[in-house]
């Protein structure tokens, strides 16, 4: 039964498979004859030229091999020609004799199809090792998260081999004299289907990879979100564990995190400690204004980083002065022994000049009954009116 519409195929009869053969023969003898010179010189120079591309691959890979690093730039460009295939090689070399014996039509049509189905694909794989080598040097620097950037790593390893090929393949069925308009456009629909069932999976895969190239944080550092504040675990694929300072485990989703403003507290360069010093009011007024000194002295032999100190306000029952000093260390422990250190230091330098501090106090006022203020505390009795003697 014949399908209707089917397209008409020429037939080629068993009996002139023969004399097809011994044309092709013919035409080949004939070439090989009439160009022996040219041919033997591009033999000869289409050996050579397999033989230095085998020697610059055999090089590479032993450079590839003994480097300690692979995210160096020597180390990636080393890893990409130790790529080179065998096919790539001997077709530049075919190509070679090609160019220079002049081959007839129909062999040298069928070099150039091979030739460039060897150049596209040896491309496509040079530079998907160079880009592979690129995200791994960028992400050299996390050393913590190399658990994290090997599980990523396959995933971009396969997006980008399936980028690379996909394009690949399309520029030689193009070359070929394929019509490729309908392949493209089937590829970006299928893409956009499958980026809308999954967005919330790549949504989380994207920002594990940014977190991993762009550092925002590492695992080990303390950083503060929201209300939380916590030192990173685990940074996973979907989501990233935290340790809360008040030891619970917090899991957040990576694209949420990276939504919010997170503080690194482990990047911070200093450690900003503020004192309220409250003096009582009958602080003589030539030691109050000598408070700033003695706090600066007081701070810089403690090993703290003085800033500003002075008298800040009027309270209900105090002087309010304020200190500010830096401790230049991201270390928490440092600086909460730095300030108790400076603060026993204040205590100790106000002890000695006979400055008080100030508590919340109370004093009240009472009257007689013709008006007159009673005292809160009994007459000396030495300013007692002495009596007069009958």
């Amino acid at each position: 039964m014949t399908t209707p519409n089917a397209p008409n195929l020429p037939r080629v009869a068993p009996e002139a498979i023969g004399p097809r053969l011994q044309y092709y023969w013919d035409t080949m003898a004939t070439w090989v004859q009439g160009n022996f010179v040219e041919l033997g010189i591009a033999i000869a120079a289409a050996i050579i030229v397999f033989l230095a591309l085998s020697w610059l691959k055999r090089i590479a890979s032993n450079i590839a091999r003994a480097s300690e690093h692979r995210a160096h730039l020597k180390s990636i460009i080393a890893r990409t020609l130790a790529r080179t295939s065998k096919f790539f090689r001997v077709m530049v070399s075919i190509e070679l004799v090609n160019q220079i014996a002049n081959a007839p039509v129909a062999l040298a049509h069928f070099i150039d199809i091979l030739f460039t189905i060897a150049i596209v694909v040896q491309i496509a794989i040079w530079l998907r090792e160079i880009i592979l080598g690129l995200i791994e040097r960028r992400a050299g620097e996390g050393i913590h998260e190399h658990d994290t950037l090997q599980s990523a790593m396959v995933l971009i390893r396969l997006l980008v081999s399936f980028a690379l090929f996909a394009v690949a393949a399309i520029v030689v069925l193009d070359n070929l004299g394929v019509n490729v308009t309908g392949l493209v456009a089937g590829l970006g629909v299928g893409g956009i289907a499958i980026g809308l069932a999954a967005q919330g999976i790549f949504s989380d895969l994207f920002a594990a990879i940014s977190i991993i190239f762009d550092k925002p944080f590492r695992r080990g550092d303390t950083v503060s979100y929201d209300t939380t504040t916590a030192r990173v675990e685990v940074i996973g694929m979907k989501s990233t564990r935290l340790r809360a300072l008040t030891g619970e485990e917090k899991i957040i989703s990576n694209s949420k995190l990276l939504e919010k403003e997170i503080t690194n507290n482990t990047l911070t360069l200093y450690r900003r400690v503020t004192f309220v010093l409250t003096l009582v009011y009958q602080t003589p007024p030539e030691l109050a204004r000598r408070v700033p000194d003695i706090l600066r002295e007081t701070v810089e032999s403690n090993g703290g980083q003085f800033i500003r100190a002075g008298f800040n306000n009027f309270a209900a029952s105090s002087l309010d002065f304020h200190l500010v000093f830096d401790i230049e260390s991201d270390d928490v422990e440092e600086m909460f022994a730095a300030r108790h250190h400076v603060g026993i230091a204040i205590i100790d330098a106000f002890a000695r000049e006979g400055i008080s501090f100030a508590y919340p106090t109370q004093t009240t006022f009472t009257s007689a009954p013709d008006g007159t203020m009673v005292m809160p505390y009994a007459v000396p009795s030495h300013a007692a009116v002495p009596r007069s003697k009958s």
